[in-house]
Parts: C-alpha cells; sequence; structure tokens
C-alpha cells in the first residue's frame, strides 16, 4: 500500500508554483551581484556620473545577469545525474526533478541568445565578450571543469570578463595594470576558496567537488599566496598610473593601505580553511567591509578629485 502511494506521488504532476520557484533557484539570482563589476572600468575612468555610461553598464549587467544564469541552467543539466548522490546539491531544482531538463535547456538557449541581444544594445565589442563569456563557460560545463588549471582559471576569467564588460559597453579603454589587477585579484579569491574547501576536506572528510581531488593543498596555497602578491605589486603600479594621471592626487597611492590590508584580512580567512564564497565573507567580515568602503573611498577620491 505504501508503495503504491509512492509511485502515484512520484507519477504526479509538480505544480506549476513549484516548477517556478524552481527555476528562480536554478537562475541563481542572489550571485547576480558579482555582475557590479561591469562598474568598475566606468568608475576608475570617472564616468560614473555620465548618464550613457550608466545606461551602457545597466545594458552589461542586465546581460551578464542573463548569460551567468544561463550556465547555471546548462550546468545543472549535465550535473543532475552526479548532484543526485550528493548531500546537499541533491536539492537542487532539476536534480530534485522539480524541473524538468528540457524546460532547463529551453531557458538556457534563451537566455543565452538573449543575453547576445541585449548587448547589442550598447556595442559590439560588449557583444564580443557576452560571447566569449558563453563559450568559456560552455567548455567548463561539459568538461574543462574537470582539468586542473584550466578549471581554475576559466572561474576566474568569469569575473575578468565583468569587468572587460564595463569598459566594453561604454567606449573606456581599459589601463593594462586595471586588467592585471582584475585578473590575478580574481584569481586568489577562486584559488582560495578552492584551498578551503580541499582543507575541510583533510579536516574532516567533507565530500568536495570531483575537480579538487586532483589538487593538494600546498599546491592551491601557493596559488593564492603568488595571486595575492601580484595583486598587491601590479595594484601599487596602477596607482601610481592614476596619480600620474590625476594631477598628482596623492589618494591613490593612500588607497594602497586599505586595499593591501584588505588582501591580508581575506587570507587570514583563506589560510584558516574558512574561505568560502566572496560574497559571504564580505558580508560577513565587518573589518573587511570598512577596508573596502575605506578603499573605494580613497579610489573615489583619486579619480573624481
Amino acid at each position: 500500500m505504501g508503495n503504491k502511494v509512492d509511485e502515484a506521488t512520484e507519477a504526479a504532476p509538480k505544480a506549476p508554483a513549484n516548477v517556478v520557484v524552481g527555476l528562480i533557484r536554478t537562475a541563481r539570482p542572489r550571485q547576480w551581484i558579482k555582475n557590479i563589476l561591469v562598474l568598475a572600468a566606468p568608475f576608475t575612468a570617472s564616468r560614473l556620473t555620465d548618464t550613457a555610461v550608466l545606461a551602457d553598464a545597466g545594458i552589461a549587467f542586465v546581460a551578464f545577469c542573463m548569460a551567468a544564469s544561463a550556465v547555471y541552467f546548462v550546468n545543472d543539466t549535465v550535473d543532475a545525474e552526479a548532484d543526485r548522490a550528493h548531500p546537499t546539491k541533491r536539492n537542487r531544482p532539476i536534480a530534485a526533478g522539480i524541473v524538468p531538463p528540457q524546460v532547463a535547456v529551453v531557458i538556457a538557449i534563451v537566455l543565452f541568445l538573449g543575453a547576445l541581444g541585449v548587448s547589442t544594445l550598447a556595442s559590439w565589442e560588449l557583444v564580443i565578450v557576452i560571447g566569449v563569456y558563453e563559450a568559456v563557460q560552455l567548455g567548463y560545463c561539459f568538461g574543462l571543469k574537470h582539468q586542473t588549471v584550466i578549471d581554475l582559471c576559466i572561474v576566474a576569467s568569469g569575473f575578468l570578463m565583468r569587468a572587460i564588460a564595463g569598459g566594453a559597453a561604454a567606449g573606456i579603454p581599459l589601463s593594462p595594470w586595471f586588467l592585471l589587477v582584475t585578473a590575478f585579484g580574481s584569481l586568489f579569491m577562486v584559488s582560495g576558496k578552492r584551498y578551503a574547501e580541499i582543507t575541510l576536506f583533510e579536516k574532516t572528510g567533507a565530500k568536495i567537488r570531483a575537480s579538487l581531488a586532483k589538487y593538494s593543498a600546498s599546491y592551491l596555497r601557493f596559488v593564492w599566496a603568488t595571486s595575492a602578491a601580484v595583486v598587491i605589486m601590479t595594484y601599487g603600479l596602477w596607482a601610481f598610473e592614476i596619480r600620474q594621471g590625476n594631477h598628482n592626487s596623492v589618494w591613490s597611492s593612500v588607497s594602497m593601505i586599505p586595499f593591501v590590508i584588505a588582501v591580508l584580512r581575506y587570507a587570514v580567512d583563506v589560510d584558516g580553511g574558512t574561505a568560502g564564497a566572496p560574497e559571504d565573507i564580505a558580508l560577513k567580515d565587518r573589518v573587511l567591509q570598512v577596508l573596502g568602503v575605506t578603499w573605494v573611498a580613497c579610489l573615489a577620491l583619486a579619480v573624481y578629485i
């Protein structure tokens, strides 16, 4: 009797409301906060008060929200079988059977094409950036996530392309130092998160992503330590470049103080193996928040005064 009830329950059609909620959860709107990086180029170029530039940056933001959500739909569809064997990922809507895979694929295609279409409202350069992002992320979903080093670089490149997109959308030239700071800053956060995951695994035996099985804690520590050193060095060079281009404003040099302290503060979480998602750390660490606000304030004074 019990088995028949279970079978009937499984055979019952999914409630439309549950499917809608599942689609929203799969789209990961909480992750859209990362797309604020499209404002980095307009901000550092002192163009943030230009309404036309803000409009173009807004288009880049929407395009990346659509493209990133499309990637999540594809990734969760590809990983559905493996996710069902995971203690927490099995609750993802596609793995849990709430969202049909066919629906997820159709929505992913619509979002991918929509992101490219929206990009045309800003510039063809933005279309190229979004296209490259989509191609790279699809490669990640369909196998590159299992390639050592490549997987770290792809995840980090997502942050870099967001920063590039803001400049591409508004036609703002990007400083090589700006690109290097963004690239190695992204690699620092990504490798730090992976280091925390593998450290947790070594301490507790908790299940980790399959790709991490090919890494050692010492290697990931080397990557994030090297990235931290490079990002601090390149930021210093970029700060001096800003100073020379803004009537020798001292504020760009001063901004190095909160920036370096913030990197070192974040490194404490990385070294302790507690570095989760960057946005989670930023929302929980009050000192890091104060350092971040101070850094942004100094940078604003450097480029706008």
